[in-house]
């Protein structure tokens, strides 16, 4: 393709072929030496994919020919070389491909037809449970738990590994999939037949793009994009904006990468990148150290771009080097990137870009966020006063409302009794919960270290944490664990209480797992507001747990340093911290490691033969996994008594006859919400309580509540999903009078919980929409909230605006998304729900973008029509709403090619 084939000296004495962009620009295709170096990935990847059908030479050249300030209407598509999932949005994938298995046994076709075309890597890490904290025995115990509850769960996945050969699956308890891509799954360069190729890859999770901190192109996509990829699908996308980030100058003494994170990503959430490319470069983003500009890519879904790419370089391949890859290979990962001319982090003059966003690291300053949204930075300097203001605000105006009781202490005693003392009283803005966690911060030695240094030199002065308040260590990985140990750091933070407690997202992912219940109960009685303290990358509400309703992000050093003070009303940069052995006062700048202090210990987490040796054990070191039976045969044995894996319904309804959608026309809102709605509100991943429809449901299987297990383990379970959708406590429906799960059902106005509502408008044949502000489905890559919306049957979403992959997500299900337009909004055209609506296209089927009608038909009979713009934003998108979502897609496309009966294109 455009005679672009060439050779280079992969190693001494071994040639190898790759796909060249100096030559491309060479035919004259355009100034390819300019692009962002994430574009130039991009279109190498087009290029080594050429095939004429899935990917044109028009595609080419429009890549190629990227102006940085071009309309963006042209979607283009992308061959990523291998796919991650988290076991949370694997399990549901590979549940829809058992199915699709199941559908083509049915219809008499080769079953082994439905199979991953692309190496797959499924990492177990959202399953463990802080259940138990506090000692040397709670991981063991953790882990125990974990097995006890997801058995069912782990025999469908080694069933899984042997079905499809090209997955490779990671055991429970080696940590978090982001942390371990980084560590061991990238491996820098491909080689197939003698063509080498970059490393890139699609993730079923939001926080993909840590890899782009060693300068792999790779963001995170719905699970059901991430299974039409697994089936040869490619990825597609507009072709986007590329904001240039120019960081200068470096981080200050006792400045965190953490601290630099929370900084971007607020600047950048004002600057609006979503749905954009971000690249990083200049003589800042050189200085960083691959795992500080990996916990700065991690966050890029918080400040809400599809990348945050740091290009590769010098110090991107010492790191390869550390992490034990194989020598020969980093030779040919040097000598292509130097063949491509895209060796060395670019300075201002060498790309262009659609904007650039200057940021000097020198004016960073240590910070947290929160206590809802990632975005929300707060210097720590101001940390008390914003607590006071937020107490004392309204509800109304996003505050707490206790203003009248800021100075109201109640009583809790320490039921579990881990030693004599008792807490004198809680009160709001105290601290219920610490925890380490996170691959944002514990995939980066320097932060882990310095909060182990921290722990040390608090004990020395003999500082302690209240019994009261539930701590963790999550470090992400064994060899975090190994490098601590090696260091001496150990005692010191399990002196604070903070054990290590599993190898997986836990706290982050909304694990925590329950407090102490007298606490938890005094919580509730007296409605205080208490807070959680965590190393995480998402604080939204109940996400870490139902009942805490302030939660702040922030580096782990100053996790263990809140932990110590107890509350977070607190200016740590001036107030004491707490007393030494002789009463004296101690402040946090006592007990903080220096620069030097941590460098002095960096060494034990430079080792290569530590990655080697415990990566090398991944297929053959977990007993509890050895000992689950592993079911055979190419076709799924379903369990029809099963409370975890159930046939998804689309299996009972597929045909491989096409059928237009139904237009939405007489429908009712479910629910109309205000801005910000999240996924994690939408589909929340944590605990199932006893008294929701899921909980009933469970219940009428004689389920005890200690086996409910969370919503996350339950989502290859359609009744779970559909009962806890829309299921967050904390979600505000604007139809309804209470908080939560509820709706009011029209036309006769019972309040009902939101499940029981949609199966009421379904018995009755009514269509069902939801209304919504800015920025909804922000936070996870969460594939099951579409498919929960789904399963109730709302048809469409209209929102003031979209978070990408949520947007692509309802498209892949089949569910109609749309924008208000023209300055409407739900608010301002003064919406309640007790309205009628229906959509007017141009025609029977949806066009990319399209203007349409929102018909409005108000309880009083008088009707409204508005401008509303369809957010289906590409040919291929057009195509998936038409089949009903992108799994009948490709179904189709499977079993109809096989047929002979090519159903669609």
């Amino acid at each position: 393709m455009f005679d672009c084939l060439r050779e280079f000296e992969a190693r001494p004495g071994v040639t190898g072929r790759f796909y060249s962009l100096p030559a491309l620009e060479q035919a004259g295709l355009g100034c390819v030496s300019r692009l962002p170096v994430s574009l130039r990935m991009v279109l190498e990847s087009m290029l080594r994919n050429y095939d004429g059908v899935a990917i044109t030479k028009d595609h080419i050249r429009l890549v190629a020919g990227w102006q940085p300030n071009g309309r963006r209407e042209h979607e283009i598509p992308f061959v990523p070389s291998r796919v991650m999932l988290p076991e949370s949005s694997g399990i549901p994938i590979l549940v829809d491909l058992a199915a699709m298995r199941n559908i083509a046994a049915r219809l008499g076709a080769d079953v082994e037809t439905v199979q991953p075309c692309a190496p797959v890597s499924l990492i177990v890490d959202h399953s463990v449970q802080v259940d138990d904290y506090g000692d040397k025995e709670s991981a063991r115990r953790n882990a125990e738990r974990e097995f006890d509850r997801n058995t069912e769960r782990f025999r469908f996945l080694k069933w899984a590994s042997g079905a499809f050969p090209s997955m490779k699956i990671v055991p429970p308890g080696f940590g978090i999939c982001h942390q371990i891509n980084m560590e061991y799954l990238t491996p820098g360069i491909w080689e197939r037949n003698g063509v080498y190729f970059p490393d890139s890859l699609v993730g079923a999770d939001s926080h993909t793009p840590m890899i782009n901190g060693l300068g792999v192109l790779g963001w995170g996509v719905g699970g059901i994009e991430a299974e039409a990829c697994m089936l040869g699908q490619p990825i597609y996308f507009v072709l986007p904006d590329v904001v240039g980030v120019h960081l200068t100058g470096r981080l200050r003494e006792g400045v965190t990468a953490t601290d630099a994170v929370l900084w971007i990503t607020q600047r950048l959430r004002e600057t609006n990148v979503v749905n954009k490319f971000v690249e990083y470069f200049g003589e800042g983003a050189a200085a960083l150290a691959p795992m500080d500009r990996a916990t700065i890519a991690n966050m890029s879904p918080e400040y809400g771009s599809t990348t945050g790419f740091f290009p590769m370089d010098e110090s991107i391949f010492r790191y390869l080097e550390m992490t034990g890859r194989d020598p020969a290979v980093l030779t040919a990962y040097r000598s292509y990137y130097e063949a491509q001319r895209m060796w060395g982090m670019p300075m201002p003059g060498d790309c262009d870009y659609t904007a650039t966003v200057e940021i000097s690291l020198t004016d960073v300053e240590p910070s947290v966020a929160g206590p809802r949204r990632p975005q929300d930075r707060i210097a720590l300097s101001k940390m008390k006063e914003q607590i006071d203001a937020l107490l004392a605000q309204p509800l109304t105006e996003g505050g707490f409302g206790k203003h009248d009781e800021r100075e109201m202490k109640f009583q809790v005693r320490d039921a579990a009794v881990r030693n004599s003392r008792t807490a004198d009283s809680l009160a709001h803005a105290d601290i219920v919960l610490a925890a380490i966690t996170s691959c944002t911060n514990t995939s980066n030695p320097s932060v882990m270290l310095c909060a182990a240094l921290l722990a040390r030199n608090a004990v020395a002065k003999g500082l302690r944490v209240a019994p009261w308040i539930k701590t963790s260590l999550a470090p992400g990985s064994r060899v975090v664990s190994d490098y601590l140990s090696a260091a001496g750091l150990v005692d010191g933070l399990e002196a604070l209480g903070f054990h290590t407690v599993g190898y997986g997202c836990t706290t982050c992912i909304g694990n925590s797992g329950p407090l102490d219940a007298d606490t938890e109960r005094a919580i509730v009685d007296h409605d205080i507001v208490a807070a959680a303290v965590l190393s995480g990358n998402r604080n939204f509400e109940a996400r870490i747990h139902p009942n805490i309703r302030m939660n702040f992000l922030m580096s782990p050093p100053l996790v263990v340093a809140f932990a110590i003070a107890g509350r977070v009303d607190i200016d740590l940069t001036r107030e004491q911290l707490g007393a030494d052995k002789a009463g004296l006062p101690v402040y946090l700048k006592d007990i903080w490691p220096s620069n030097e202090d941590i460098e002095n210990v960096r060494r034990y987490a430079a080792n290569p033969e530590v990655f080697r040796r415990i990566y090398a054990s991944v297929d053959s070191s977990n007993p509890l996994w050895d000992a689950i039976d592993t079911p055979a045969g190419a076709v799924f044995p379903w369990d029809a008594t099963s409370s975890y894996l159930k046939m998804p319904p689309f299996a009972d309804e597929f045909t491989l006859e096409q059928r237009d959608p139904e237009p939405v026309v007489n429908a009712r809102a479910l629910a109309l919400f205000g801005d910000s709605v999240t996924t994690d509100h939408i589909s929340p991943g944590g605990a199932i309580s006893e008294d929701s429809p899921a909980g009933r449901y469970l219940r009428s299987l004689h389920l005890a509540p200690a086996d409910f297990n969370t919503y996350s383990a339950r989502r290859a379970n359609h009744e779970v999903l559909a009962r806890g959708t829309f299921a967050n406590v904390r979600i505000r429906n604007r139809i309804a009078a209470d908080d939560g799960p509820v709706t009011v059902f029209q036309p006769d106005g019972r309040q009902l919980d939101i499940y029981d509502a949609a199966t009421a408008y379904a018995a009755a044949k009514i269509p069902l929409v939801v209304i919504a502000g800015r920025d909804y489905g922000m936070g996870s890559s969460r594939d099951q909230a579409a498919k929960g919306t789904r399963y109730l049957g709302v048809r469409a979403v209209i929102a003031s605006s979209f978070e990408r992959i949520h947007r692509g997500n309802l498209v892949g299900m089949g569910i109609l998304p749309c924008e208000f337009a023209d300055g409407h909004s739900a608010q301002s055209l003064g919406l309640d729900g007790s309205e009628q609506y229906g959509i007017a296209l141009q025609g029977p089927l949806p066009l990319p973008r399209e203007r349409a009608l929102l018909d409005i038909r108000r309880a009083d009979g008088t009707q409204t029509q508005i401008p509303i713009t369809i957010r289906i934003d590409s040919a291929i998108e057009a195509e998936y709403y038409r089949h009903g979502g992108i799994v009948s897609f490709v179904l189709r496309k499977l079993l109809g090619y096989q047929k002979g009966e090519p159903h669609g294109q």
